[in-house]
């Protein structure tokens, strides 16, 4: 009998700690979708009014590297 209550007890507090960590990794992605969105939009708005440049040096290393 008391074995039966631990291991259900057990098992109760597993599924708790499971919902919980499901519910931090949603909300954890839900805030780095709004930081990103927030990052495409301040890209977007320096493409548009000219103010983003390009280090075409450094990208080229950076595709020279991955192609070596």
């Amino acid at each position: 009998m008391i074995s039966n209550v631990n291991g259900s007890a057990v098992g109760q507090a597993y599924m708790n700690t499971l919902k919980g960590s499901q519910q931090k990794e949603s909300a954890k992605s839900a805030m780095s979708s709004q930081n990103g969105n927030d990052k495409i939009s301040k890209l977007k708005t320096a493409i548009e009014s000219g103010e983003y440049k390009v280090d075409l040096s450094a990208l080229a290393n950076k595709i020279a590297d991955e192609l070596l």
